[in-house]
């Protein structure tokens, strides 16, 4: 999951990955179903408790010759699943990703992070995400809620010219306390029940979904038509996009490392991450998340629980301290 995730998506990308400057914990999703099971060979179906219904626990017994043969399976099905059946392909890519931003990109993130004077790489990066505001407000339109796309009108506004072309966030401050939000086109196609279709992690581009993609592209073409066509000419293009590719991969770096590090499976956790966070946003929209739920285009800033699929544990507490990423930003 790395920087190189988002080069460039940071500017044209959907999520994936700038969430809100108040970003709240990262619930983990309800499970829709869960089953507790517990056979011996040669038993009798197991009884599975209906959906929505977490079997009582009992008191393990004493273990016995027999007993110690009994396994017990605990399996979930969480709202924010998607399809892997590209998992053999997307694990080679994730490797591949991750070597490359071993060796280069996370490198040069650090360096950058530390030789920049934070108050540069705030403008950069507000600057950046103000770019974004008319694809954030359009979604708002799209999707009926008329309070969020003034609000962004009015953040764009006053960070356009108050705030010296986007380069200092005056609309989070007092008197107008407007806060970022995230939003494009793969949030609007979610919001109206297009689902996500198999999970993908592309080689450098990072972890995504078919609808992802389609809401990202389409967030790319509305860009010439707010500042003409220069913008996606390479001498804007590219430098927005590297500096975009660095401000996030140095954001997201705790979080990646409390993904990968000393885990048995990371592919398995980033993949869960990316997923879980780009549902809690789809949720937030539909009023089905608390709000401020953290979308995927800035690093949230609050412990966050990554829910496990396999094994005997339905949820690692894992809290994510502080700044991550995540993968294509969505603003």
């Amino acid at each position: 999951m790395s920087a190189l995730i988002f080069a460039g998506a940071l500017l044209f990308s959907p999520p994936p990955i700038a969430a809100t400057d108040a970003v709240m914990p990262m619930a983990a999703p309800p499970l829709v179903a869960t089953t507790v099971e517990a056979f011996t060979p040669g038993d009798a179906a197991p009884t599975v408790a209906p959906a929505g219904v977490i079997a009582p626990q009992t008191a393990p017994a004493p273990e016995t010759p027999e007993s110690a043969q009994r396994d017990i399976v605990v399996t979930g099905r969480s709202a924010w699943e998607a399809p892997d059946p590209f998992a053999d392909i997307n694990t080679k890519a994730f490797e591949a990703t991750m070597a490359v931003d071993s060796a280069i990109i996370g490198p040069i993130a650090m360096v950058y992070k530390d030789v920049i004077p934070k108050p540069i790489r705030d403008g950069a990066h507000n600057f950046l995400y103000n770019l974004r505001e008319p694809v954030v407000f359009l979604n708002f339109v799209l999707q009926l809620k008329i309070g969020r796309a003034l609000e962004t009108v009015g953040r764009f506004a006053i960070n356009t010219t108050v705030g010296v072309a986007g380069l200092f966030d005056m609309a989070k401050r007092k008197p107008f306390k407007w806060r970022r939000r995230s939003n494009g086109f793969a949030n609007t196609l979610g919001f109206y029940g297009i689902k996500t279709g198999p999970f993908m992690f592309l080689p450098i581009v990072g972890p995504t979904t078919p609808r992802d993609l389609i809401g990202g592209a389409l967030d790319r073409l509305l860009f010439p038509f707010v500042y003409g066509s220069r913008i996606t000419k390479p001498e804007f293009a590219i430098p927005f996009g590297v500096i975009g590719m660095l401000d996030h991969r140095a954001e997201f770096d705790d979080t990646q490392r409390q993904l990968h590090d000393g885990q048995a499976d990371p592919y398995a956790r980033s993949r869960d991450f990316y997923l879980q966070r780009r549902q809690n946003e789809i949720d937030e929209l539909k009023g089905k998340a608390p709000k401020n739920s953290s979308g995927m285009s800035e690093a949230p800033t609050a412990p966050i629980t990554v829910r496990e699929r396999s094994g005997t544990t339905l949820e690692d507490p894992a809290p994510i301290p502080t700044p991550p990423v995540a993968t294509v930003p969505q603003q």
